[in-house]
């Protein structure tokens, strides 16, 4: 199977969850930048990050429960 990206390579992300995260939670998300909107949803836009550290952060939303919304890779220009 080829795959047309470097799975090595680091892109931002945006992750939207169902909810308002606590501050406590919001804290265990390390570098990325977490957001409450109006709708009732929470996004997380992460740094600069591998795949690994992606799953990472997608392992922690399924702990915790919380319902998954979207993924959503940024352009590299962002």
């Amino acid at each position: 199977m080829t795959h047309p990206s470097n799975s090595s390579q680091n892109y931002a992300y945006q992750i939207r969850v169902e909810g308002h995260l606590s501050p406590q939670r919001a804290n265990w998300f390390g570098n990325a930048t977490v957001t409450l909107d109006e709708d009732g949803t929470t996004l997380i836009t992460s740094p600069q990050i591998d795949q690994a550290a992606l799953h990472g952060l997608l392992k922690k939303i399924r702990d915790f429960g919380i319902p998954l919304i979207s993924v959503n890779r940024l352009p590299s220009n962002q």
